[in-house]
């Protein structure tokens, strides 16, 4: 797995990230929804299995889920999973943060 450095700081992660609002990351040639909750960053990929839509133009729910927005299919952040199993998983990308920066495996 290679590591590949997306924020020099968590301070700046908390900067650029509003809590509970997904974000597009380009990086290389895939497309990552980011959603910083409280604390905890997490990175899903960003196309809805269903139909192709951009997960980071949806929303967060309090279960930590990120909904679709075209049919609602809702995904937990931590796993990729579909809540309802009506589509495959999301593939989920590791995180990493430490003094040296916020970074994400791939």
């Amino acid at each position: 797995m290679e590591w590949i450095k997306i924020f020099p700081s968590i301070g700046e992660m908390n900067a650029a990230l509003q809590d509970g609002r997904p974000r597009l990351l380009r990086l290389r040639e895939l497309r990552i929804c980011l959603v910083r909750k409280s604390d905890q960053l997490f990175a899903v990929e960003d196309s809805c299995p269903h139909n192709g839509e951009s997960l980071s133009k949806g929303t967060v729910n309090h279960l930590d889920e990120v909904i679709c927005p075209w049919h609602g299919h809702r995904f937990q952040l931590k796993t990729g999973r579909e809540c309802a199993e009506r589509s495959r998983d999301l593939m989920v990308y590791p995180v990493r943060k430490d003094e040296e920066g916020v970074f994400i495996g791939l």
